[in-house]
């Protein structure tokens, strides 16, 4: 083991200087990836704006019916061209989503307890990879418990993921859960977003913090900023806009959507953020305008 005394704590993250070894390609940290990885990263991230908006709908694995999501079959077909990536269970995958869809596909692959279980940090992997092929996933996605009870075993969960997902040439999403013994603070996801990506990840969705442009720059794959709870619309656009300047790639604004009055208009304001550089502001006119449309 390291020996921790004397430890110094890097505070020169250079937040300035972008990436340096992406190479021509436009996804961070995948420059010597093999063909097949950068096409399915090519897949989630626009090739033009080097963005992505992610709609995860896999709230249903340990929550069960979630107001929104009751019937996937209906709103699935309503949202999937206004996002880049359907992020689901193969069961809500198969059941719910039409193959026809272009949507890139990021397929939850670790499952655990249910929400009546208070230590949800105990997961397995639930998916193996013949699956995931079979599913055509462009990634396959883990949730990461740093500073749980179950942190080790999400770490082999990881591990083992990506293992089996580069010999296939499949991205792996390391998902960062916020343990119960940790904040949510830019040292904790300094630390989360890191081991992830050391571990292999090759992107690596997190939650949006203060200073988060150094966590950005210390992580050497792109990051996808999580939504998290339920947010006014103004505030959850602002969220992602700052997410996006502080150097994020890509958005997840699952409940953000899905738990909107109206959830197609949410959907294109945060595309425009994400791809079309709006602001919060102009992204939020965006927003009321559709929505006096449709009036």
């Amino acid at each position: 083991m390291a020996d921790l005394e004397g430890l110094k704590v890097e505070h020169d993250y250079h937040v300035d200087t972008p990436f340096a070894t992406s190479g021509k390609f436009h996804v961070k940290g995948a420059g010597n990836l093999d063909w097949g990885m950068k096409k399915h990263l090519s897949n989630i991230f626009n090739p033009r704006s080097g963005n992505s908006v992610m709609f995860a709908f896999d709230h249903g694995y340990f929550m069960g019916s979630v107001s929104g999501l009751e019937r996937l079959d209906l709103l699935i077909p309503k949202l999937a061209k206004h996002v880049d990536v359907l992020m689901g269970t193969r069961g809500a995958l198969r059941t719910c989503v039409s193959p026809s869809f272009k949507n890139a596909i990021a397929l939850r692959v670790s499952s655990g307890s249910s929400m009546i279980n208070e230590d949800l940090s105990h997961e397995v992997v639930a998916v193996d990879i013949e699956d995931a092929i079979r599913m055509n996933a462009d990634c396959v996605a883990v949730q990461t418990f740093i500073g749980a009870d179950g942190q080790l075993e999400s770490i082999d969960n990881l591990s083992k993921t990506i293992n089996a997902a580069m010999r296939y040439s499949i991205p792996t999403l390391g998902v960062v859960a916020v343990g119960k013994n940790m904040e949510r603070t830019p040292k904790y996801f300094k630390l989360a977003t890191r081991i992830v990506a050391e571990m292999g990840a090759n992107l690596v969705k997190t939650y949006y913090c203060e200073n988060f442009d150094e966590v950005v720059a210390a992580c050497p794959v792109p990051i996808v900023v999580a939504g998290g709870k339920k947010l006014p619309e103004k505030e959850a656009l602002t969220m992602a806009y700052q997410s996006i300047q502080g150097g994020a790639h890509g958005l997840d604004m699952g409940r953000n959507i899905f738990q909107s009055q109206h959830p197609i208009e949410m959907a294109d304001a945060i595309s425009r953020i994400v791809h079309s550089r709006y602001t919060d502001k102009e992204a939020f006119e965006f927003y009321t305008d559709a929505i006096n449309q449709k009036k």
